[in-house]
């Protein structure tokens, strides 16, 4: 079953100092949500929840205890049943998940999302039979089904992926358990949710929300950087025990159901569900971890000298260059950046990306109770996916469009694979988003007036590049370190914030001071809760595609071509299949160098430009 999951959000949220469309940006779009349903009243919303609660029945009723007496186009028959289900709690799940996502603090909203999540657990927690019976078939002869049925082969590698699941699998009644206790970690999330959109911050006597106040620490002025950082603190720190309380409980329920399946570690369970192996990830992070000194360290030791200052400030991470022209990006204009650098790759691409600004695919505006940051959520195959950002005119909000986009994009394409085969793991489906980032910011390199304009593009994209693979490897390592301590009990606020500290300091270099109030920053960080370890795939997929755009770059004959079958592929191809036809290979150690080298190069040029 694949309901409405954590909705992934990009890695550099959009933020700005107000609550509504400024008119220097237009007219920003809404979402029509209408091709899902027209209403929460919907006679067809009605219609699809009475038909998934028999559908799910019947199919109990047809098959459990059953799966292993089927014959290969039985197997095959039951397969499009199952995903026919998903296709339709999928559907139901969209709809709920992203209403409440443009308003998260409406308690209607959240009441729908919550009634519809329990409804479809019930109705299909007489499904979890399905993948049990199915990890309990012979491995001979699920091959001489495969062998007997070429479309039911083509589901190969669903059933690889969930085979790989069984030797941590549990007894039916245990699955069910689980099954139905997921609305409780569903309800901790919300929570979350629900508590950072609430949050109130108070900055030269104006009350600003969450978006509005990460976003004056990209502001070219010094002191209002700093006050919004220590607004941030302020309000984090009086939160901070219902943020300890929500990650120590999500922690805690991860140690129990990881020791019930007998996981070895508190990461095995996402390697499994990205398809990748432990031993690939620890070379990516090995690799970042290495190159802090020549990345981060090197970077903002320039960065440094730039500000005039003898220590930076953590509101300085992410401030203008003083050279830097403070503009506001129109969304027109935001628009044709990116569609321009789409189709200049390739006019397909453009194609593609074309119905999301004319359709009301896209919805844009900073509003009151709206969760923060970016994602694009590929709904269900027969419907197209969503994308939502805080736009407020930011060049950084330039690229958080073309990186949701390209997300979009690949959603799109991989759609043809059907429900099962579509859904790309987490560490390739950052390859389309960070590629489209790639293409329009070489657009606009290319672009450039002069070489201070230059200097200003190259340095904004190194630090978004830190910001998705330094930053990234730092919250996993915070990640692990914060799981395995909780193994050990119960942590405080202030055990949290030490973990933390431990790993800011190795990853951002000597450069930095850190003000009081700073070890409280990872409260608001929504993939710790929504998705815990997810974000090694920015860092994965990061380095994946400027290993892919040095082969682009170097004139790879057929390579468009290649690129458009590797997205259309989505989730039936492992990493290895979909690399090769490029000539690389992820499970290679000298990888991850290649991607790193071309942040290091950029950094060389900005050196270069001091001399």
């Amino acid at each position: 079953m694949t309901p409405f999951a954590a909705l992934p959000f990009a890695p550099r949220p959009a933020f700005d100092k107000t609550d509504t469309a400024a008119a220097p940006l237009g007219n920003l779009p809404d979402w029509d949500l209408s091709d899902l349903y027209a209403s929460q009243d919907a006679p067809e919303l009605k219609r699809d929840l009475d038909w998934l609660e028999q559908a799910c029945a019947s199919f109990a009723e047809d098959y459990e205890g059953k799966l292993d007496t089927l014959d290969a186009d039985g197997l095959l028959t039951c397969v499009l049943r199952d995903e026919k289900i998903s296709q339709i709690a999928g559907r139901i799940m969209s709809y709920a998940g992203l209403r409440y996502y443009q308003q998260t603090t409406d308690a209607s909203r959240a009441k729908f999302l919550s009634d519809c999540q329990e409804k479809i657990t019930n109705f299909t927690t007489p499904l979890v039979f399905f993948s049990l019976e199915l990890n309990r078939i012979a491995e001979d002869k699920l091959q001489t089904l495969f062998a007997a049925n070429t479309d039911l082969a083509r589901y190969a590698p669903v059933f690889r992926r969930i085979r790989a699941m069984k030797p941590y699998q549990l007894s039916d009644e245990m699955e069910k358990f689980l099954h139905d206790m997921g609305v409780v970690g569903d309800a901790w999330e919300r929570l979350f949710d629900e508590t950072i959109a609430g949050l109130e911050f108070e900055v030269d006597g104006e009350t600003l929300g969450i978006e509005a106040t990460l976003n004056l620490m990209t502001e070219q002025d010094r002191g209002q950087r700093e006050a919004g950082a220590r607004a941030l603190a302020e309000v984090f720190e009086k939160n901070i025990k219902t943020f300890a309380r929500v990650h120590n409980t999500q922690a805690k329920e991860k140690e129990i159901i990881d020791r019930w399946r007998g996981m070895p570690t508190a990461q095995t369970a996402r390697h499994l569900s990205n398809d990748v192996e432990p031993e690939v990830v620890e070379a990516l992070r090995s690799a970042v971890v290495a190159a802090y000194p020549r990345l981060s360290h090197r970077y903002y030791e320039l960065k440094r000298k730039w500000l005039g200052l003898d220590k930076l400030q953590i509101w300085d991470r992410n401030a203008p260059l003083p050279m830097e022209a403070t503009r506001l990006v129109p969304w027109a204009e935001a628009e044709q950046t990116v569609m321009a650098a789409y189709n200049a790759f390739d006019p397909r691409m453009g194609d593609i990306a074309a119905p999301f600004f004319a359709k009301g695919w896209i919805d844009a505006g900073v509003k009151p109770g709206k969760a923060p940051g970016a994602f694009a959520h590929p709904t269900v195959t027969d419907v197209h996916p969503y994308v939502l950002l805080n736009y407020l005119g930011k060049p950084r909000d330039v690229m958080t469009l073309a990186h949701e986009l390209g997300h979009g994009v690949h959603q799109v394409l991989a759609a043809g694979q059907g429900e099962m085969l579509s859904q790309t793991p987490l560490t390739l489906a950052e390859t389309a988003s960070v590629f489209g980032e790639m293409l329009t910011f070489r657009k606009m390199l290319d672009g450039a007036k002069d070489q201070a304009e230059r200097k200003v593009l190259l340095a904004g994209k190194v630090e978004d590049m830190i910001n998705t693979v330094v930053r990234q490897i730092a919250f996993y390592d915070f990640e692990c370190k914060l799981h395995a301590a909780r193994r050990g009990g119960e942590l405080t606020p202030d055990d949290i914030n030490a973990l933390w500290m431990s790993v800011q300091a190795e990853s951002l270099g000597d450069a930095f001071e850190y003000m009081d109030g700073y070890e409280t920053f990872w409260a608001y960080i929504p993939h710790f809760i929504h998705s815990p370890f997810y974000v090694y795939a920015y860092a994965f997929g990061d380095g994946l595609v400027n290993a892919l755009y040095s082969v682009y770059a170097e004139g790879a004959p057929g390579f468009q071509d290649k690129y458009f079958d590797m997205l259309k592929a989505g989730g039936s191809k492992h990493h290895k299949e979909l690399l090769a036809p490029f000539g690389l290979d992820a499970s290679d150690p000298a990888f991850w160098n290649k991607g790193l080298d071309m942040i290091s190069g950029f950094i060389d040029e900005l050196e270069a430009m001091e001399e």
